[in-house]
């Protein structure tokens, strides 16, 4: 479902010029031509310079990032997500692509609420240009502005590719389509989601953007209250990511 579009930036950019330019100036609009002519040889040549992947359904979404989010997931074991919380914590950001910056204030980057409470549980792996997007009051539960841009920015590791990384709160994605930060404000998908198993839950399953079973763990130590653990479940019942969790039998 993902379409590659060699200079895609560049032909948004030709096209509205090339129609603003005056009609006689034959110049100017060859000159321009030959300039996306060019382009699109070197998409060609150096396809690692300029070939962008969409994500057509949401565009938001950093395709690379968030492939590379993946590839970060198959390599936690189980075992690794079974130990301390803190620790397992630190993994989940690593994994998705962010620092760990527990002491630096709200707004700027910290991720001390991340994974840590009901909400912040989604990961969620967006293009640069639209991290400063703010909910314009379509999200429910959410402050209308929302600016995340700012901290997206100092928190996310430049190594997973183009973009940022955010734990972005899961309200309304119980709804289908997911009506939640990730793919309301940004126009983005997850990564992946943490939901905590019922019914008692102490384990928790990360599933994908369609709510499908990625990984799991069991972690011990001092774990996000329970009332947080419960509520994180209680805002996906009803969705395709309540699934996994709620038929979860660790084999």
């Amino acid at each position: 479902s993902l379409r590659c579009h060699r200079v895609a930036r560049v032909a948004r950019v030709a096209v509205p010029l090339r129609s603003i330019l005056p009609r006689g100036d034959q110049l100017a609009r060859r000159c321009l031509s030959i300039q996306v002519a060019l382009l699109a040889l070197c998409a060609v040549l150096f396809p690692s310079t300029v070939l962008l992947k969409v994500d057509p359904q949401y565009p938001g979404t950093a395709v690379e990032r968030l492939q590379g989010i993946h590839l970060r997931v198959k390599t936690l074991s189980t075992e690794e997500l079974s130990g301390d919380w803190q620790e397992v914590r630190r993994r989940l950001l690593w994994a998705g692509g962010l620092r760990d910056l527990p002491d630096v204030p709200p707004g700027q980057g910290c991720t001390a609420h991340s994974f840590n409470d009901d909400t912040h549980c989604d990961l969620t792996a967006m293009l640069g240009e639209v991290s400063h997007n703010q909910n314009d009051g379509n999200i429910e539960g959410i402050a209308t502005g929302n600016l995340l841009g700012p901290g997206i920015q100092v928190a996310s590791l430049p190594e997973l590719g183009p973009g940022g990384s955010w734990s972005t709160c899961i309200n309304g994605c119980n709804l289908e389509p997911p009506q939640d930060v990730a793919h309301v404000q940004f126009r983005s998908r997850v990564a992946f989601k943490l939901v905590w198993c019922p019914p008692d839950f102490k384990k928790f399953v990360l599933v994908d953007d369609e709510g499908e079973y990625l990984a799991h763990g069991e972690p011990t130590g001092e774990l996000p209250n329970e009332f947080w653990r419960k509520r994180n479940y209680e805002l996906v019942r009803g969705g395709r990511y309540a699934r996994v969790a709620e038929s979860f039998k660790e084999e």
